[in-house]
């Protein structure tokens, strides 16, 4: 059975960092090392995007993290609506990369569409270290 870890951040500022420090410590006592870095990194990128992109006033976003023993997978849902696009942001441009860090460190990564919102996720593979 996967170990699990799940928690609902409200839309503010600080949940992005609460966010991290939930999957740190999962990590942490799942005992995986290694990849900690990168899975913290593009959860960041996700819940920064929900709080930018998917999560209305008086809404909150859904963070679980899951581990098998051979795959972390992450997901962030909010309950808004789009679909995340991979940018190719100008040279001038401060944001728009985001998308692009998780496809070039995650193993795997998606969109599930709900009736109300989506969910992003990403998994990265322990035995391809």
């Amino acid at each position: 059975m996967p170990l699990l870890r799940q928690r609902r951040f409200p839309r503010s500022r600080t949940s992005v960092s609460a966010a991290r420090d939930l999957v740190c410590l999962a990590l942490a006592e799942w005992g995986v090392v290694g990849l900690q870095s990168d899975v913290v990194l593009c959860l960041s990128e996700l819940a920064t995007n929900a709080l930018a992109h998917g999560v209305p006033p008086g809404r909150d976003f859904h963070v679980l993290i899951m581990f098998d023993g051979d795959v972390v997978r992450v997901e962030v849902r909010d309950s808004g609506g789009g679909t995340p696009l991979v940018c190719a942001p100008t040279q001038d441009q401060v944001s728009g990369r985001g998308l692009r860090i998780v496809e070039e460190l995650a193993h795997r990564w998606g969109v599930l569409k709900h009736p109300v919102g989506k969910t992003v996720w990403i998994e990265f593979q322990l035995s391809s270290l």
